[in-house]
């Protein structure tokens, strides 16, 4: 952590116990840079402020203390020993605001949250992992008189945030990144792309028709607002120097390195990031192009159209589908409505959770009032008798019709790479994803990248054995935008491996980590199963590939930080009952 001494010019020295800067302001740079980002940046006042029923700082290594701030309503810090050093940083998450102190600290110094795995430096704040786009402030802390002190502004302190610096000095560069796509992945590269210092113009083309948004909250909330699921402003993204295009990507000249669009405008490259993303799927039966109140579920334009015909509730809506979209959904909408879903598995989620935990959500949603038709075949969508031109049911292929006011189909999504389908430069894989290497450099091609839905890169993690795996969760796109990021700012630089987590609310907060890609055999199911409260681990012989939670938080991060440094426990070691709370986690990543 900087100190005011190291880095102040001597003018500034005198102020004594007021420091000059803010972290919230001087993002972490190296010491040669800061005199030049220290002339580009704010100065604003900090003061000390005295830490409240604290005398020393004698935390143990690995030891973690949300601590209140004297003389600051509401103002927490997290303390955090990392290898003999106490450091001071925001005490929440800049994701969801999770209390840091309930998440896990490893040995290598990552604070990581709780609930949906974002991942922080403990020492400066630095983001290490998605789906946080803030960084954490940090702060310098001092002992005098028996009391320790923290110094900061008062406004940082109570935010707990510290957002990135996009700003370019000295004019836009040669470089110029083009970026397919809208949503988090292609964010996260483009902020990446500016922290580390990268002054060439970035454009973003997008045919969505806002910023980008936190799509989490579609299937979970329907939000339809995309001013409250803005992840940036327009504002910010000027501040960046950053171009956003609403168009369609048609083709890409990956010879002549251009990008072309429905509008007819071509932009040309340096580097190339496709962000394109999901496609989602329909039904190719009778009556589900044709009638209306048949719905998608996949952008901001779907869910006004759900959230229209739902109007004022009591409505019967069928789900087709009960993968994590369509149980969202079900879960989102059980509360004021007659909510039925569809399922062609024998329990919910059974592709990626099995059936046995499955059947734990189905237990809570039906608890909810959800209904459920599992290994059920769909027939056709038939019109409604007062208005023809409307869905009215859903005939199933055993006969039975559900009645049905509208249709939410969560059938799943198709990687959104059309604009290259005859594209002879680029092989596409079966399902229309694109292969990559461990940088995400699409395979075949130079200075081009793929993330996200249409990307299948090698995964290493535990049973990975690097195959090549396509993940839809939000936290593998962003975090593949900030590898490629780091590739393009520094080639050389090694990959920085993560192990997939996603989140979903069903009922409870599911919590998942890891990937069957090479399947599973077996599951060790430990915790209250029956009360929707359990740990599931999902095993390839001994080795633990993925691990579900519910109501057993931090469990799910603990066991990501294992995989990530190759400790996770055995199959056997956990059936003869070893904690994964238990085990230190160490410096040294594996993967």
């Amino acid at each position: 952590m900087y100190s005011l001494k190291s880095f102040a010019p001597k003018t500034f020295r005198h102020l004594g116990r007021q420091a000059l800067i803010s972290r919230s302001l001087v993002p972490h740079v190296p010491h040669s840079n800061f005199a030049k980002q220290f002339t580009t940046t704010q100065l604003t006042m900090a003061q000390e402020y005295k830490l409240k029923d604290l005398s020393s700082l004698d935390l143990k290594p690995g030891e973690k203390k949300e601590i209140e701030v004297e003389g600051v309503e509401g103002g927490k810090v997290l303390l955090c020993n990392v290898g003999g050093k106490v450091t001071a940083i925001g005490h929440k998450c800049t994701h969801y605001g999770a209390p840091l102190v309930n998440g896990v600290l490893t040995g290598d110094g990552r604070i990581t949250c709780p609930w949906h795995g974002a991942c922080f430096n403990a020492s400066n704040g630095d983001i290490e992992n998605a789906p946080a786009l803030d960084a954490l402030p940090s702060f310098e802390l001092s002992e005098k008189n028996g009391s320790v002190y923290v110094t900061g502004e008062e406004e940082t302190i109570k935010g707990s945030r510290r957002k990135p610096n996009v700003r370019i000095t000295g004019g836009i560069g040669s470089e110029k990144v083009v970026i397919v796509g809208g949503g988090s992945g292609a964010l996260s590269t483009l902020e990446a792309l500016r922290e580390a210092g990268f002054k060439g113009s970035i454009t973003m083309i997008s045919n969505e028709g806002y910023l980008p948004i936190d799509r989490t909250k579609l299937s979970k909330a329907l939000i339809d607002d995309a001013s409250k699921l803005a992840l940036r402003d327009e504002a910010w993204f000027k501040d960046g120097s950053i171009t956003t295009v609403n168009d369609t990507v048609t083709s890409v000249d990956f010879s002549g390195k251009k990008v072309a669009t429905k509008n007819g405008s071509s932009f040309p490259y340096t580097k190339l990031v496709l962000a394109s993303g999901g496609s989602p799927k329909s039904l190719p039966l009778p009556g589900f192009k044709e009638l209306g109140n048949i719905f998608l579920l996949r952008d901001i334009h779907h869910v006004k159209g759900i959230v229209a015909a739902i109007g004022e509730k009591n409505k019967k809506i069928v789900i087709i589908g009960s993968s994590f979209i369509g149980m969202e959904v079900a879960n989102a909408t059980a509360k004021d409505n007659d909510v039925t879903v569809v399922g062609m598995e024998s329990a919910p989620l059974e592709r990626v959770m099995g059936a046995e935990v499955g059947k734990i959500f189905q237990k809570a949603l039906e608890g909810n009032g959800v209904k459920f038709h599992m290994e059920a075949g769909v027939e056709k969508a038939v019109p409604s008798k007062s208005d023809s031109s409307k869905v009215g049911g859903v005939q199933l292929k055993d006969g039975t019709t559900l009645e049905a006011d509208l249709v939410i189909l969560g059938t799943g999504i198709s990687p959104a790479t059309e604009y290259l389908k005859d594209n002879k430069s680029v092989e596409l894989r079966e399902d229309g994803s694109l292969s990559t290497d461990e940088n995400f450099v699409v395979s075949g091609l130079k200075d081009v990248y793929a993330i996200g839905d249409i990307a299948a890169y090698p995964y290493n993690g535990p049973g990975g054995e690097g195959s090549l795996a396509r993940i839809e969760h939000w936290n593998v796109a962003q975090n593949s935008g900030r590898s490629v990021a780091t590739h393009i700012s520094n080639p050389s630089a090694k990959p920085k491996a993560f192990i997939p987590i996603f989140w979903s609310a069903l009922g409870s907060q599911l919590r998942y980590c890891g990937n069957t890609i090479n399947g599973w055999d077996d599951l060790v199911l430990q915790g209250e199963p029956e009360k929707a409260k359990f740990v599931a681990y999902y095993c390839k012989e001994e080795t633990v590939v993925a691990v579900g939670t519910m109501q057993f938080d931090p469990i799910m991060i603990q066991a990501s930080e294992l995989m990530r440094r190759g400790k996770m426990p055995s199959k056997s070691e956990l059936k003869k009952g070893l904690k994964l709370e238990s085990i230190n986690i160490p410096a040294e990543v594996k993967i």
